[in-house]
């Protein structure tokens, strides 16, 4: 995601220096290259040698450390993205002031990458107007803020100030980092996660989909620069930093959130695995025990694939405990999809609920290929490539 690029990670005298640390160990296992900038102030928090064993750089600590006069220069020239995080009110006020008097500030003044801007600091100080000024002012240039969260604070109170989580971080540079990417300019739709049909206010007919593979789809994808709308019945699973969620619960609420999503779409991934039947009556109240048996009625859901409409990929997935290939070519050819993903859910460490998966892929030319057993993460990008390789020129781009 982002392998080849090159990012300046400045760290500056905050109590959550430390976190640092995991911040380039993050971005360094997500392929970047890291050159770690660190302020007086974070050299008592945090060591260079500590930095230095996670990025296998150098650290810079100041202009005069051991440095060329003009290594903020090409810092600056070669980073694709800067990163301060920690910042403090300090490092904000004089960058928003445009002093240039250390190497992070150099640094900043002199390159035309995006720069992200992470604050932590004390409730009070991140309230002041002051520095509330300053950060306006930082996106009035066009920096991007990365908003701290609330939370305990190191003097023991609590309040709006702690350094956002890392999760949230790295998100915000991957997005920064995928303006350029391959899907730049795609708007998909992307659903996930079994849908639920109450039966009364305590119990529904529901699936065991954890809804991964969905989130992992809509991750990939905008890392690779698309717009995303993920409508989904699962709890996120890791970061969605920059990707429109909607929450739903039933296949009639996806259907109708899915009709909204696709106008003008791109690409329909239909991830979700939607009930094909609902109860025929939900009750207000619960349904009591008895000594005998139940009867429940069922009726039938709409297929939402078959309804979706638009001129754009579509993409479908197929769960199967028996013929895979048979199930996936009906649903290739009954509901005119572009792709199936097909799997057999009855495999030990694959399919519902587990964090990896063995597919096949099965194109309308009549193509058909295997996958072997991955991490979701990963298999999300090959659907990605499998999607990039069918093309979008002939539907909606």
């Amino acid at each position: 995601m982002l392998a080849g690029k090159e990012v300046v990670l400045g760290i500056t005298g905050s109590i959550a220096a430390y976190k640092g640390a995991e911040i380039a160990s993050r971005l360094v296992q997500a392929g970047a290259s890291v050159n770690v900038v660190l302020t007086e102030s974070a050299a008592r928090f945090i060591t260079p040698l500590t930095l230095e064993s996670i990025t296998s750089r150098k650290v810079f600590t100041g202009l005069w450390n051991n440095a060329p006069a003009t290594t903020h220069i090409t810092l600056a020239e070669k980073a694709d993205i800067v990163l301060i995080a920690p910042a403090t009110a300090n490092i904000i006020a004089r960058i928003a002031g445009g002093f240039a008097d250390d190497m992070l500030s150099c640094t900043v003044l002199a390159t035309r990458a995006p720069i992200l801007v992470a604050p932590a600091m004390h409730t009070d100080m991140y309230e002041n107007p002051a520095t509330q000024k300053n950060i306006e002012r930082l996106r009035e240039l066009g920096f991007i803020i990365i908003e701290p969260e609330e939370g305990r604070l190191a003097s023991g109170g609590y309040g709006r100030g702690r350094l956002a989580d890392i999760d949230i971080i790295t998100g915000n540079v991957k997005l920064a980092a995928a303006k350029d990417g391959d899907l730049a300019g795609k708007k998909l739709v992307i659903t996930s996660g079994g849908t639920r049909e109450p039966l009364d206010p305590v119990r529904y007919l529901g699936n065991r989909s954890s809804g991964k593979t969905g989130y992992f789809l809509a991750q990939a994808a905008r890392d690779r620069g698309a717009s995303v709308r993920l409508i989904t019945t699962s709890e996120p699973v890791g970061e969605t930093t920059g990707i429109d969620v909607e929450r739903v619960e039933t296949a009639r609420d996806m259907l109708s959130a899915l009709n909204r999503a696709t106008e003008n779409a791109d690409c329909l991934i239909m991830a979700a695995a939607v009930a094909d039947y609902r109860p025929a009556e939900a009750f207000t109240t619960k349904i009591k025990k008895s000594a005998g048996g139940m009867d429940l009625q069922l009726v039938s859901n709409t297929d939402i694939l078959s309804q979706a409409r638009g001129s754009f990929v579509r993409v479908g997935f197929a769960a199967e405990t028996g013929d895979v290939d048979k199930g996936a070519r009906e649903k290739l050819s009954s509901k005119d999809l572009d792709l199936v993903v097909a799997n057999d859910v009855s495999q030990p460490g694959a399919g519902f609920d587990a964090d990896s998966n063995r597919v096949r892929l099965f194109f309308r030319n009549g193509k058909v290929e295997d996958l072997e057993l991955m991490p979701k993460s990963a298999l999300a990008h090959r659907i990605i490539d499998a999607i990039q390789a069918i093309g979008f020129s002939d539907k909606n781009c």
